[in-house]
């Protein structure tokens, strides 16, 4: 639901009445991951997707029905060989949707209008649902923000209530989204529930070091995925927002002092376009020591291997080194920069997914990967 905030934000300012469908679970190749979500107001408008169009019409029928009957419903959707005319997903996956009704007057509306107006805003927080359990918890929902401030309730037992907003705190701090069991008084021990609990954190950073042509591509590849994409550069003359009109930042300063002082987490990638030693060598001393998804640096095969004895003269480690992707990029055969940073894009997002970068055609590796506990990117990401 929170991958849509920002059009959802706008319908409870105007004051729609709407169903959200969102996908709880998945198992083989389903398209889309927990977390994702469509939305159908009581006019029939419909927004996002559940599952790439395998079962859309199904589920906005669901969303519809919810509408009408004011009930949330748990439907699975899978591949039958058997039924010709079953919904279900040509990729063979199941998935599990969560269909919930957020009308006027609404236990869970007010509780749901605040986690999209912060996530619409690019703010942390986490929103947790019943999806399966006794019907009188269902329709409710408990916000958590990353203060450990919470809003809502299951108007069940306290202790059920303290126990999964802490649960969802964790699957904050972590940027996840998925479902956990939870006993009904909030224990590990009695009957369980299963909980949904989505994560809105703000977009992963990508920081290019480097404001040459292929920098321009890489920023323009870096928004498209979703990034916070910030260029660094000594040099005023070509840090420029002409140069760069689609960078969320601009900065002009030495890249190694810019990153001594900026924040960086564990989905941050860095980008060092620069391939000048004056600039690679302090600022990859520092990066590969930071607790970043990925580090890579641009340059021909003799320039890595004079970069890396600079790096070793000054102290960094060959387990250290072992970090550095470089040449940056997977073997495309790129030579554009808009070819260089589809290259980079790619081995980024193997890099985040646990993908091998080979091709699929003939290979026996899954289609989907996903590192079991990273952040969820929603994206978004997230995830």
């Amino acid at each position: 639901m929170l991958d849509i905030a920002e059009e959802l934000n706008r319908w409870v300012e105007q004051g729609r009445d709407f169903a959200v469908a969102t996908v709880v679970a998945v198992g083989g190749s389903a398209p889309r991951q927990p977390g994702a979500a469509l939305a159908v107001d009581s006019d029939g408008t419909a927004i996002g997707s559940v599952s790439g169009g395998c079962v859309e019409g199904a589920v906005y029928e669901l969303c519809q029905q919810a509408l009408e009957d004011g009930e949330s419903v748990l439907e699975r959707f899978g591949y039958s060989d058997e039924d010709a005319f079953a919904v279900g997903l040509t990729c063979g996956g199941v998935i599990d949707i969560l269909v919930t009704p957020v009308r006027a007057g609404a236990p869970a509306r007010p509780v749901l209008a605040a986690a999209l107006a912060a996530a619409a805003r690019g703010e942390a927080a986490a929103v947790a649902r019943i999806v399966s359990g006794p019907s009188e918890l269902m329709g409710r929902a408990v916000l958590v923000r990353p203060d450990g401030s919470r809003e809502g309730g299951f108007g069940a037992h306290p202790e059920l209530d303290r126990t999964v907003a802490a649960e969802a705190s964790a699957f904050l701090d972590a940027g996840r989204t998925g479902t956990l069991e939870i006993g009904e008084q909030g224990s590990r021990c009695d009957a369980p529930l299963t909980v949904l609990v989505e994560s809105s954190v703000p977009p992963p950073r990508m920081i290019v070091f480097g404001a040459i042509d292929f920098a321009s591509a890489l920023v323009r590849t870096g928004k498209f995925l979703g990034y916070h994409v910030t260029v660094c550069d000594a040099r005023p003359v070509f840090a420029t927002r002409a140069r760069f009109p689609e960078a969320d930042e601009i900065v002009v300063e030495w890249p190694h002092r810019y990153l001594e002082r900026t924040d960086v987490d564990g989905r941050t990638v860095l980008c060092v376009l620069t391939h000048d030693a004056k600039f690679d060598v302090p600022l990859l001393k520092l990066a590969l020591r930071l607790p970043v998804a990925y580090v890579g640096a641009m340059g021909s095969r003799r320039t890595h291997l004079d970069r890396n004895e600079r790096l070793r003269e000054v102290g960094v480690t060959e387990l250290e080194l072992a970090r550095l992707r470089s040449p940056i990029g997977l073997d495309l055969g790129a030579r554009t920069p808009e070819e260089t940073a589809v290259s980079i894009a790619a081995e980024i997002v193997a890099a985040r997914r646990g993908g091998s970068g080979v091709s699929l055609t003939g290979a026996h590796t899954p289609i989907h990967h996903d590192r079991t506990a990273a952040p969820a990117d929603r994206i978004g990401s997230v995830a």
